[in-house]
């Protein structure tokens, strides 16, 4: 590699590194702006106030306004950083790939699974309470429905990988499977079990892995 591109290359990767940066100060500052005073009380130019950055760079950051902000903080908040890094490459998800008995898989995910959940819970919560009180908001009800449409399709992985390794149940068809972890793993399951049944996440853990194994794989 000449010098010139050693440079465009670590150039390149610096802005990168510092768009990331920049995307997590604005998603956190979003994030507890929502959290304290709601998605509708909360406006672009506190969020920017807050991040410390111009009104510009948060619009640049998230085209498309508040409904394009609040699935920046979904996001962020899921992945637990602002790395363009999909879920499927993450080294949580590679060991459960890598893991080779299916339970252990399935005790693996649930882990994943009961952070994954601990983090957006409040964001969920928050953003399923405005669009109730908002049903004309066609952007905030888009946002919550493309959630909802990634987590099923992020469900595929891991019943088309047991399904690979034949490890589903008889019968049990991998989109049926889908299905299944889909709603098991759903915000409003954990929020009633830990919330309203005063569960720890430990035992959220334990059961989710067990109500998994059970209901997919085979006896």
């Amino acid at each position: 590699m000449t010098e010139q591109k050693k440079r465009r290359a670590y150039s390149s990767a610096l802005r990168q590194e510092q768009a990331e940066a920049t995307r997590q100060k604005i998603a956190g500052a979003a994030r507890k702006l929502m959290i304290k005073k709601g998605y509708a009380d909360t406006t672009m130019a506190e969020v920017a106030r807050e991040a410390g950055v111009a009104l510009q760079t948060l619009y640049t950051s998230s085209p498309g306004g508040k409904p394009a902000l609040a699935k920046l903080v979904y996001d962020t908040t899921l992945a637990g950083d602002a790395r363009p890094l999909p879920q499927s490459d993450r080294p949580e998800v590679q060991a459960i790939i890598d893991e080779p008995d299916p339970a252990r898989k399935l005790a693996r995910y649930a882990a994943m699974a009961t952070g994954i959940l601990r983090r957006i819970q409040p964001v969920h919560r928050v953003l399923r309470a405005a669009a109730a009180a908002s049903p004309a908001d066609a952007g905030l009800q888009e946002v919550l429905a493309d959630i909802e449409r990634e987590r099923l399709k992020g469900s595929h992985g891991p019943a088309h990988h047991l399904h690979a390794l034949g490890a589903l149940r008889p019968g049990l068809t991998p989109a049926r499977a889908t299905e299944q972890i889909y709603v098991l793993t759903s915000t409003e399951n954990f929020e009633k079990l830990t919330e309203v049944c005063e569960w720890t996440e430990a035992e959220y853990e334990e059961w989710l892995a067990w109500i998994l194994a059970a209901t997919l794989l085979q006896g």
